[in-house]
């Protein structure tokens, strides 16, 4: 939500009617609008938005279709909302870093990069409808968030890890029956509130991006980004090469901080561009 409260402040004003337009499509729509003012509701929905591929994964209304990709056409399929599929496999790609030598396995297909160029094209698209590009956007919203959330771009593998760390999923941060883990602890860096109200105020704080920096609009310098910001910051002591538990100690937790808000802050500025460039 924060990446999209930044992406619309940098939305010029015929983008944002277009957006708005397309957002009243989505089947969510009215519940993320709803006692919302009219002066607030355009932004608000686009700042829900965001979140609508997560939101899937607990609606009876979409099947779970596997954490990786399925064998089929299926699994790349861009059909707009008739989609009743979760697409999981959607919200990253596993580059594989490696701490010791281990065989690492490269990433699958589709992933979050297939997905954001294949939306991204949609968008630009004259003859593709606006039920579809309605569903690119709001999945490209939380994509180019994913992508710079350094978890969301690698699996790290190890001797400990031969099958890969699932970006993070397998490295605890306490024991049993506590379920912490790496990469939820790099989601939610920055809050876990689901209100649109009060994500729009957080990343109102958030400094802007270097101008250099946010204008870069290659998903693969993206996604190279998170994993130097994975090898550099993710990987960090304490965290060691196993499965831990680990405890993450204050000088950590301050470096990611530091870390999320600069990659929310060139995600959001990005993510404006790619729409301001590309939908029609």
């Amino acid at each position: 939500m924060m990446v999209a409260a930044i992406a619309w402040r940098d939305l010029d004003a015929a983008h944002r009617a277009r957006v708005a337009q397309l957002l009243k499509l989505n089947p969510d729509y009215a519940q993320w609008t709803v006692g919302v003012s009219g002066g607030e509701r355009d932004e608000v929905a686009f700042v829900s938005a965001a979140t609508w591929p997560d939101a899937i994964k607990s609606d009876p209304d979409y099947v779970f279709d596997g954490a990786k990709p399925p064998v089929g056409a299926s699994a790349g399929q861009n059909i707009g909302y008739q989609d009743h599929l979760q697409h999981r496999y959607w919200h990253y790609i596993d580059v594989p870093l490696f701490a010791d030598g281990t065989p690492t396995v490269p990433p699958v297909q589709p992933n979050a990069q297939t997905q954001i160029e294949l939306f991204e094209s949609s968008l630009g698209s004259a003859t593709v409808s606006d039920d579809i590009k309605s569903y690119d956007l709001v999945w490209l919203e939380h994509l180019v968030g994913d992508v710079h959330q350094p978890l969301h771009a690698t699996s790290r593998f190890s001797h400990q890890l031969p099958d890969g760390d699932r970006g993070g999923n397998s490295v605890a941060l306490c024991t049993r029956p506590c379920r912490d883990e790496l990469h939820a602890f790099w989601d939610d860096v920055l809050g876990t509130d689901r209100s649109a109200s009060i994500a729009i105020s957080a990343a109102a704080r958030i400094p802007e991006p270097p101008q250099a920096a946010a204008a870069v609009s290659d998903d693969t310098i993206w996604i190279q980004e998170s994993l130097q910001v994975a090898r550099d910051y993710v990987y960090a002591p304490p965290i060691g090469p196993g499965a831990g538990p680990y405890t993450l100690d204050e000088h950590y937790r301050r470096a990611a901080l530091r870390q999320a808000t600069q990659r929310v802050a060139l995600a959001g500025a990005r993510l404006a561009h790619l729409i301001n460039k590309n939908l029609k």
